[in-house]
């Protein structure tokens, strides 16, 4: 059954306004990327999404260009994001059969509960080279068409007129507020991510002369997400929800609604930013999952279900 546009966006956005535009995402095909790409196919983008899983990815490729008669989107499994080549691969299979990459969302990531006690240098290691490693390489292998979008799509630095033909030359990562404060069973994910905040301010800061705008999006809890299901136990989730600032948790239409502001002419001065969207989640001390229990459940020697003997984790 196809999903509704409430499912994935709200419904102020101007059909339209990503009209012949590529967007290129890796981890396409997960829940919160896919209402990401959705959104952005409705509003008249085409796109190209990036996975490991063959046909999961392109499944959810099929499902996405029916959003809009006319869109055209690709998926491309057998993807490895720690992989250069591979990326560059599929950049220039998007390039080639779409036109062009507009805009990037680097998505993929890796996530699981485990303590430092437990966690082995692999899984350590394994952390970092999907996270960060892979969002480098998705930058490196669309750098060259995000410069050529950005240079296409600049804004007039005199009468700051926008380009008629829209935006372009945008980046996006998908981050967390993990590293914000210490979180216990998290110190693999917590490093990563604070790599892919500080190379996204780079990127703003390098690429900003040549038309690149670099933002971060930080989602928290977000619904029917398979890591909150796999982080939060199901018998703490109502006590959880009762804790949120707004006492709720996310949807994929927020994150959805971010990236669109931040890929449109609204975002056009918003670069080397961190969007936060949480609910203010991470100003809590609410925690997620095992952490509720701290100190105990380090000190009792509590183990991770998902994690395999004391001193190994696996991805």
């Amino acid at each position: 059954m196809p999903l509704k546009k409430s499912d994935y966006m709200s419904d102020i956005w101007k059909d339209g306004i990503f009209a012949n535009k590529v967007v290129f995402c890796t981890g396409g095909a997960g829940t919160i990327c896919s209402a990401q790409v959705r959104a952005l196919v409705h509003l008249g983008a085409n796109a190209c999404i990036i996975g490991r899983n063959v046909e999961k990815t392109e499944s959810a490729a099929k499902e996405m260009a029916a959003i809009r008669p006319g869109a055209k989107v690709i998926g491309i499994g057998a993807v490895d994001v720690r992989k250069f080549e591979s990326l560059k691969e599929a950049a220039e299979r998007c390039v080639k059969e779409l036109g062009s990459i507009d805009f990037v969302i680097a998505g993929a990531a890796g996530n699981f509960l485990a303590s430092i006690e437990q966690l082995s240098v692999n899984a350590f290691k394994s952390v970092m080279d999907i996270d960060v490693l892979g969002s480098y390489n998705t930058l490196k292998a669309t750098l060259p068409y995000l410069m050529e979008s950005g240079k296409k799509h600049r804004m007039d630095s005199e009468t700051l007129t926008p380009y008629p033909g829209g935006t372009g030359g945008r980046i996006i990562f998908i981050s967390a507020t993990l590293h914000y404060r210490g979180n216990p069973f998290q110190a693999h994910v917590s490093v990563a991510k604070a790599g892919i905040d500080s190379l996204s301010n780079a990127v703003a800061i390098e690429y900003g002369p040549r038309g690149v705008t670099s933002n971060i999006i930080s989602p928290g809890p977000i619904a029917q997400t398979e890591g909150l299901e796999r982080l939060l136990p199901s018998d703490a989730k109502a006590a959880y929800t009762k804790a949120q600032p707004l006492g709720r948790f996310g949807h994929v239409r927020d994150i959805a609604d971010a990236t669109v502001y931040l890929f449109s002419d609204a975002g056009s001065y918003v670069t080397g930013q961190t969007l936060v969207v949480d609910g203010a989640n991470w100003r809590t001390s609410s925690g997620m999952g095992p952490s509720n229990s701290y100190p105990e459940n380090l000190l009792s020697g509590q183990e991770i279900a998902n994690v395999t003997g004391k001193k190994k984790s696996k991805l």
